[in-house]
């Protein structure tokens, strides 16, 4: 049977977007591919993108191996299409049980460590990351699994004077090097250009969640009834946003040259910690968005960060950020605005704290919330005030519904 030759071509994936880094290879040379099977995972400053294989066939060259940076257009592997005995191949005859190992490849840098001083192959190991990578945890789970090694623990007595320190193992300080992402270096311009561009200044309140809390006790039920989904803090937040910023309009805009860009819409950012690192994906027009509509975006966008499957184009524009570090424990910080915007506003851990109420001191659920901004263009007067109308607005959630 014939076979033609097909070029596979990095794709667009964004429009300012014109270089990306190849991530993972899903397929070795050789390999039997299907139709819309993913061969490869690029990486670019905001997100990854799988691309597929165009028709059925087998995977004749890579031609840029993981790491190599490449622009749109650029030729990155061929496609062998028509080769149907070659796919067919694999489960039918006996030699094929060799290409088994073929996940040997997308073993991680530090579970590769681990299944090293374990002693274990990674063709026993089932990975469990994207494409079947096979990470750290999943090689721990097999060293644990696999029967401890009887000799290691009997040739300590050379040294008698420091048996547990004088010996450690080989890889104990062994070092490992790998490159950082395009994903992972964007994130770390846009610190540095933050820091280094804005006047940035941050100021805290506190906020007691109780009403908030009570509110969600109550209606939970239903709500998760209604819309297959749990009514959380994020969308209380987002609306309480949205509301400050209508107030404060300063916070919603941003440095343009010599010029202030002011917005009448209200595209809110949300921090979240996917595989690769913070991803900040963005809920256009919140000021349109039901609180269930909120929560289902927030759990789409965190469901597909973990897979890598955000697209560019959600994490592009943003006028305000939200971010959550409560969510890992975090009590207080100061968190860095996302350029061009001009402000930021971190949650945090809820604390039950001793508080002054009506002269009385009570035990009420606080959460400390912080937020930054760029002085150039934010007076401190106008932060307080914002920061204040997102306390008022999540203690009392009712005065958002009347707008007063």
């Amino acid at each position: 049977m014939s076979t033609t030759a097909v070029e596979i071509r990095v794709p667009s994936v964004g429009e300012s977007v014109t270089e990306v880094e190849v991530g993972d290879w899903l397929k070795t040379e050789g390999d039997a591919v299907r139709k819309d099977e993913t061969l490869v995972v690029l990486e670019t400053d905001k997100a990854t993108v799988e691309v597929p294989a165009p028709d059925a066939g087998r995977l004749a060259k890579v031609l840029k191996p993981r790491g190599s940076r490449v622009s749109v257009g650029d030729v990155i592997a061929t496609l062998e299409v028509g080769a149907a005995p070659v796919a067919a191949a694999p489960p039918s005859s006996a030699p094929a049980l060799t290409p088994a190992p073929a996940p040997v490849p997308h073993v991680m840098p530090a579970a590769a460590r681990v299944l090293a001083e374990k002693g274990v192959s990674p063709a026993e190991v089932r990975g469990s990351g994207p494409g079947g990578r096979i990470l750290k945890e999943d090689a721990l789970r097999a060293g644990s699994a696999s029967p401890p090694s009887a000799p290691a623990p009997a040739s300590p007595p050379p040294a008698p004077a420091a048996p547990p320190v004088a010996a450690p193992a080989a890889g104990d300080r062994a070092e490992e090097v790998i490159p950082m992402s395009l994903l992972r270096r964007k994130i770390a311009e846009n610190l540095v250009r933050a820091k280094s561009e804005a006047a940035l200044l941050t100021t805290f309140n506190e906020v007691d969640m109780s009403v908030v809390m009570a509110l969600r006790k109550e209606y939970q039920e239903r709500f998760t009834e209604r819309y297959q989904i749990k009514l959380g803090f994020m969308s209380f937040f987002v609306k309480a946003v949205v509301d400050a910023l209508k107030e404060i309009p300063v916070l919603n805009a941003e440095v343009r040259g010599t010029s202030v860009v002011y917005r009448n819409y209200y595209d809110i950012g949300i921090a979240i910690g996917g595989g690769k690192g913070l991803v900040v994906p963005v809920l256009r027009h919140a000021e349109r968005l039901s609180f269930a509509e909120v929560e289902q975006a927030i759990s789409d966008f965190g469901r597909r960060a973990k897979e890598g499957k955000l697209k560019p184009e959600e994490l592009a524009g943003g006028t305000f950020t939200i971010t959550n570090g409560g969510i890992y424990g975090s009590l207080l910080s100061t968190p860095i605005v996302n350029p061009p915007q001009s402000g930021v506003l971190g949650m945090h851990a809820i604390q039950d704290r001793p508080v002054a109420l009506n002269g009385q001191v009570v035990i009420r659920p606080m959460m400390y919330v912080a937020l930054t901004y760029d002085h150039r263009i934010v007076d401190g007067r106008e932060a307080v005030t914002f920061l204040r109308r997102v306390k008022e607005a999540i203690e009392n959630p009712v005065r958002m519904l009347i707008e007063v």
